[in-house]
């Protein structure tokens, strides 16, 4: 979904949402939920993180809930999610798991001033009992961002607060390894264009050894996502990728921190 730049989006002045407001979905129009994947650490055994997926009040998937978000509503939209993903997170105990992190996505396009709209995060953080440095911000590589200096700025605000910044969908979008030359993140996510088959296609196994040893001189970890088979997941732990996400160990689920299964 290709979003419009941010700076159209807010009239002046900002006013910025805190946590409560974003916790009344009224003003939406609609309602959602999050189901939670984990992304598994296969040298530790245990998940790196628990990614947080829009849902459907009645697992509806994400499709239905995004296709509802437009200009006028996508800033409360981008907030809720925090502060949900958060409640539900410390209502399920992620905080007790050693090291784990709350992966959350967000809109670059929805934020207008970084840490003007992060403030609905930390009361969320401090009100649910949730540690900040356990927070890790997902931008989808897939959304089309019109200044890339002011995702930069938006990374370097969250990393100034203690966050993990990630790339997702990376290999997918607009910007390609082009945007690491701008700036880098803590993590890339690897597509499932680039994991998917990956045991049996020579172009992406070539195309995913550039890119690790790019993450590696960047000290940029490496998650792939979208694995399904053992063949993938083989493939990947073979050539040195040891987070993996995907049906393989995990499908997301609503009111559950599911654990791998392999």
């Amino acid at each position: 979904m290709e979003l419009k730049h941010s700076k159209a989006i807010f009239s002046e002045p900002f006013k910025p949402i805190a946590c409560d407001q974003c916790r009344n979905l009224e003003d939406l129009g609609f309602e959602f939920t999050m189901a939670f994947q984990p992304i598994w650490d296969t040298d530790l055994q245990r998940p790196f993180a628990y990614e947080a997926l829009v849902r459907g009040m009645h697992g509806e998937p994400a499709y239905s809930i995004l296709e509802q978000v437009n200009d006028g509503n996508r800033y409360r939209f981008d907030q809720a999610c925090r502060v949900k993903a958060i409640e539900l997170a410390s209502r399920l105990g992620l905080q007790n798991q050693t090291d784990c992190l709350l992966s959350i996505n967000f809109l670059p396009n929805a934020v207008y001033r970084p840490e003007t709209c992060i403030r609905a995060t930390l009361e969320a953080s401090e009100r649910f009992r949730f540690p900040t440095s356990r927070l890790m911000f997902e931008v989808t590589e897939g959304e089309r961002v019109n200044d890339s200096e002011h995702l930069a700025g938006i990374f370097e605000a969250y990393r100034r607060r203690g966050f993990t910044t990630a790339i997702d969908d990376f290999g997918a979008g607009y910007s390609g390894l082009n945007l690491l030359a701008e700036f880098q993140p803590d993590v890339i996510k690897i597509d499932m264009e680039l994991t998917r088959g990956i045991d049996h296609s020579a172009s992406r196994q070539a195309i995913l050894a550039g890119i690790l040893l790019t993450c590696s001189r960047l000290n940029i970890k490496v998650i792939a996502e979208g694995v399904e088979t053992e063949a993938e997941y083989r493939t990947l732990t073979e050539m040195g990728v040891h987070l993996i996400q995907g049906y393989y160990f995990a499908r997301p689920e609503i009111d559950n921190l599911p654990l791998a299964i392999r």
